[in-house]
């Protein structure tokens, strides 16, 4: 989602971009090329711009109760994957963790009425380390990894995003990594799913103004294609989008990437 709002240009940004199966886009798989090609090439100029000091990442791994913010000075990397070559467990993301920003973050979200715990042991996951070695290959920025919520409830997620919607000014990029389309199953399906009408219902949801986005996206499970792209009570990768949406403020969002993976439109 990026922001159109000339006032706010200043502002550091805040996006929503698939990270891919597991460790794949780091290994060079093929239908991951378009992907790898955006993360490297386009997204990677919205973290480069000299107004963003830092990350907050929301991943779609990470899934708690109430929020849980990585505080850790450093982090380890969390390869929660399995079954790839050696080379998938030999990544490095060295860049710095901040208590301060993630302190920041847990105060804007006690204020909005969540009850957020900071986190200085759990390693970075792969919805964090993967997009970030494409955006953010120098690692040099300090990175904060978010949880979403287990209610995977989207008005939730939505107030989330709009309690750290202030940290864009302070230079602090808001990144939520998922996928629009997760449903294992059908990825493996010799059957392929159509994903375009539920894709076009949630761009059309971000593009619009925030009293109209925020109500439509509360109601995206009546979208069709719901339960095709994000099966009940799998809905895990969806949820950074709305945390996103909720951050975007009143900009709204454009869509900036197409890409098919095994047949489906992300």
């Amino acid at each position: 989602m990026e922001g159109v709002k000339e006032e706010r240009k200043n502002r550091a940004p805040a996006l929503f971009v698939p990270h891919g199966g597991g460790p794949m886009p780091l290994l060079g798989d093929e239908g991951h090329k378009q992907l790898i090609e955006f993360l490297k090439n386009k997204a990677s100029k919205y973290v480069e711009q000299e107004n963003v000091k830092a990350i907050l990442l929301v991943t779609a791994h990470w899934e708690e109760d109430q929020p849980h913010i990585s505080s850790g000075i450093t982090h380890d990397l969390l390869y929660d994957y399995g079954g790839f070559p050696r080379a998938a467990y030999n990544l490095k993301y060295p860049a710095p963790g901040s208590p301060e920003i993630a302190q920041k973050v847990a105060d804007l979200l006690s204020k909005a009425g969540f009850s957020p715990k900071l986190d200085d042991k759990r390693g970075w996951d792969h919805g964090v380390f993967v997009p970030l070695l494409l955006l953010a290959p120098k690692a040099t920025l300090p990175v904060v990894s978010l949880s979403i919520l287990s209610s995977q409830n989207p008005e939730d997620h939505l107030k989330l995003g709009q309690a750290l919607e202030s940290l864009r000014d302070e230079g602090v990029a808001i990144i939520g990594s998922g996928m629009t389309f997760h449903n294992m199953r059908a990825f493996f399906s010799k059957q392929k799913s159509n994903n375009k009408t539920f894709e076009r219902h949630l761009e059309e949801a971000c593009a619009s103004d925030k009293e109209e986005r925020f109500e439509k996206l509360k109601k995206w499970r009546e979208y069709p294609g719901s339960y095709d792209a994000q099966p009940r009570g799998e809905a895990d990768h969806l949820q950074p989008l709305f945390v996103v949406a909720g951050a975007a403020g009143d900009s709204r969002g454009k869509k900036v990437l197409n890409w098919e993976y095994v047949g489906v439109e992300m």
